[in-house]
């Protein structure tokens, strides 16, 4: 399901324009929405055998309902609407449907009070199909009073739950319950996604998202700058174009990795493993002298240099390179966060590709003159985890988590950067307002040094000549979607970082082969 993801309010806007610039009816509109809604149900249960009840509220949301419930009695469903809210608070367009509703044999439940709600649900109970059509993509606060209990009541039905548009109770931006919150099975969502049915936890309450087709032309939200999308194969495209019969080792980039440390090596063998299983040509591993007895020869594939407490023998390596990974397993003294804003910064003059990740982030957030050369025309990618962001961001974990998009914007602006704020649903965020949320990947990947392997992939694509946007979209799904494979392999348990990094050649095939 790739594609464009909408704002709530960008939504309302391109429902406008249809309105009043192409001239089709709301009425029309909200018709085409409820028989989506129909079309999806028809798929999944046999309706001439089903009982269907659609918890219905005053707004357009409702009016979505009304038409499902009518198309569905006209398919032959035993359908029942419980209206949460008194009739004569239904206006419009909604209105409308009512009527037809009712004149469709429909039975009209009433629901518009605690008892009334209680006494419906009771009559409504056994449905095969629970449709909630309470709220839609309007909704700023939390649900209160009887509707709250609406949404308790939903949630208690044994039937497959059915959202319009968006669960009820979810914020279709921020993708968190604002309280009481519907849990659907399948949401049926109407010309474009909503960032808040894709992104975390969102996802967990939408359940599987259909995307129906209206009648609002796609040129509208290219016309009006929406930059927002959710990742799918396409995105790798680059990445299997016919190569260069020509090309050698040196054509496909050589990557420096700044990583490692006394009793943390494993991560810098991770980052320059999966730098070259994401394609690059060659892998320089610079790490402290110390380290030398846990990196060397441990891959033979890798280089490595070495350095001592100042530093600088890394600056002469980044001569030839075209991407520079730094910060996994780096020590989080001093010294290391004078060598890294020394290092990091000469990259960039350099012209050279930059991914900062691990402890390079937290010594970020210590001192921001380690991104001092980054600007708008810089490629320089960071890749924190929700903990890492809040120290950058100044926020509590918490925080991050409660708006996910929004931080990983503000850290994009903040530091010239493209931000890759990983977990659940990735998100990826460019300075210049692009935004793609990543749909592959799953809880397996939590364990140490699956970070390290993305870092390294990402380094890989940016010295293969992708710009910071598209080789962190690519890198994050490509990533995932290695993960997702050992997982489908070998099962949810045990996922090493060392097995995604194996599996990234097959993910690649597996996702490109279409």
């Amino acid at each position: 399901m790739a594609g464009w993801l909408v704002s709530s309010e960008e939504m309302r806007q391109l429902d406008r324009q249809v309105i009043e610039q192409i001239g089709v009816p709301g009425v029309v509109l909200m018709d085409a929405a409820g028989r989506g809604v129909a079309d999806l149900i028809v798929r999944i249960v046999d309706v001439p055998r089903a009982r269907v009840v659609v918890y219905a509220g005053a707004g357009n949301n409702g009016g979505d309902g009304f038409v499902a419930a009518r198309h569905l009695a006209n398919r032959g469903a035993t359908v029942q609407v419980v209206l949460c809210a008194p009739a004569a608070k239904v206006t419009g367009d909604a209105h409308t449907h009512l009527y037809a509703c009712k004149r469709s044999n429909v039975e009209i439940l009433d629901g518009a009070s605690e008892g009334a709600l209680k006494e419906a649900a009771q009559r409504a109970a056994g449905a095969d199909v629970v449709v909630d059509a309470l709220f839609g993509t309007g909704l700023s606060r939390p649900i209160e009073g009887h509707l709250a209990q609406a949404v308790e009541v939903i949630n208690g039905h044994r039937g497959i739950r059915v959202a319009v548009d968006i669960p009820s109770g979810l914020s279709a931006d921020l993708g968190v319950p604002l309280g009481a919150c519907v849990r659907a099975d399948h949401t049926v969502t109407f010309a474009f996604a909503k960032r808040g049915l894709v992104s975390a936890p969102g996802f967990i309450f939408a359940g599987t998202v259909h995307v129906v087709d209206i009648g609002i032309p796609e040129r509208l939200a290219r016309e009006r700058g929406i930059r927002a999308r959710l990742l799918g194969d396409d995105v790798l495209a680059a990445l299997t174009a016919s190569p260069d019969p020509l090309a050698h080792k040196g054509t496909h980039g050589h990557v420096l990795v700044l990583a490692g440390s006394t009793g943390k090596t494993g991560a810098a063998l991770l980052a320059g493993r999966a730098a070259l299983r994401s394609g690059a040509g060659l892998v320089t591993l610079a790490a402290p002298e110390d380290a030398r007895a846990g990196l060397d020869g441990r891959v033979p594939e890798l280089m490595t240099a070495w350095y001592g407490k100042d530093g600088s023998e890394i600056d002469p390596l980044l001569d030839g390179k075209r991407a520079l990974a730094a910060g996994p397993g780096v020590r989080t003294d001093a010294p290391m966060r004078a060598i890294l804003a020394r290092v990091v910064n000469a990259a960039i003059a350099r012209d050279l590709a930059v991914v900062l990740d691990a402890d390079g982030l937290n010594h970020l957030a210590e001192d921001a003159r380690i991104l001092d050369g980054a600007s708008e025309r810089a490629n320089v990618v960071l890749t924190p985890h929700p903990g890492e962001a809040a120290r950058l961001a100044q926020l509590s974990t918490a925080q991050v988590q409660d708006d996910r998009i929004g931080c990983a914007e503000r850290l994009a602006l903040q530091h010239h950067a493209v931000v890759v704020l990983k977990g659940a649903r990735t998100v990826i965020a460019a300075p210049d307002g692009r935004l793609a949320i990543c749909p592959t990947g799953n809880p397996a990947m939590g364990s140490g040094g699956t970070g390290d392997a993305l870092t390294g992939c990402i380094a890989a694509l940016l010295a293969r000549g992708l710009d910071g946007f598209e080789a962190a979209c690519a890198g994050a799904y490509w990533h995932g979607a290695a993960g997702d494979l050992v997982v489908r392999a070998q099962g949810p348990q045990g996922l090493l970082a060392s097995d995604l990094i194996e599996a990234l050649p097959r993910a690649l095939a597996a996702h490109t082969s279409a």
